[in-house]
């Protein structure tokens, strides 16, 4: 019988966490966080499967960068949650494995004047993400291997378990900030091994649960420049 793939509902809240792998924080040449560093997108930059390609600025200066990432799928509102094992099974309904796209010219510039980075991360289609993954299915989420292909050649393949903080520390502190609530996502972080992609690349991306891939936690997309909007110069 085959497995009915269930699309992520769209979220009101797209928080994504920050330098949460050391090994990241070092590729990067980022300061390890002594807590949570979380930053939001927009709903308008999820692609669910087969929405068709990330798409690049126009203008040939866009240097664009992948982040796989474990992705929390809330299933109530959550305010002022625990740090425990029980809190996170009570609040998370599901899983998904997503794509956080970032582009980094627009990045460095808004770091250098202090500015947010909301340009460089909340492009539409800057978020592609799987099927929605079922609780039981992923039993133990600091206990699974992310990884992700470009054009075939693995590029990041690590396992949750070195997450600095884990996801119960994640929930206490984007919820005592501000609620989640139901269909919200949080995104995890990314392990190291990030880098470029440009037009013309296929990215894959996907979860394995001792050792064997999730059909529902697949992502394969296209990187496409787009023809209009915003554009970068070179």
């Amino acid at each position: 019988m085959a497995t009915k793939l269930l699309r992520l509902a769209r979220p009101r809240t797209i928080a994504c966490v920050g330098r949460n792998y050391a090994d990241h924080i070092a590729e990067l040449g980022n300061t390890r966080p002594s807590e949570p560093f979380y930053f939001l997108k927009p709903a308008s930059a999820l692609l669910q499967p087969g929405g068709g390609p990330i798409l690049a600025p126009r203008g040939g200066g866009a240097r664009l960068h992948y982040e796989v990432e474990l992705v929390a799928v809330l299933g109530k509102t959550v305010d002022e949650a625990a740090a425990t094992t029980e809190a996170m099974e009570a609040a998370v309904k599901g899983w998904a494995v997503g794509i956080d796209m970032t582009e980094r010219t627009s990045q460095e510039a808004a770091k250098k004047k202090s500015l947010p980075w909301s340009l460089c991360k909340g492009f539409k289609t800057f978020l592609p993400v799987s099927h929605l993954i079922p609780k039981e299915k992923l039993p133990d989420p600091h206990n699974v291997e992310l990884f992700l292909k470009v054009n075939g050649e693995t590029r990041q393949c690590d396992s949750t378990g070195l997450m600095l903080f884990d996801i119960p520390r994640l929930l206490q502190h984007v919820t005592s900030v501000a609620p989640l609530e139901e269909d919200d996502l949080l995104l995890t972080g990314t392990p190291k091994g990030v880098g470029p992609v440009k037009p013309g690349d296929v990215i894959e991306a996907g979860v394995r649960v001792d050792g064997k891939e999730l059909e529902e936690g697949r992502i394969t997309v296209r990187v496409e420049e787009r023809q209009g909007g915003y554009g970068i110069a070179a």
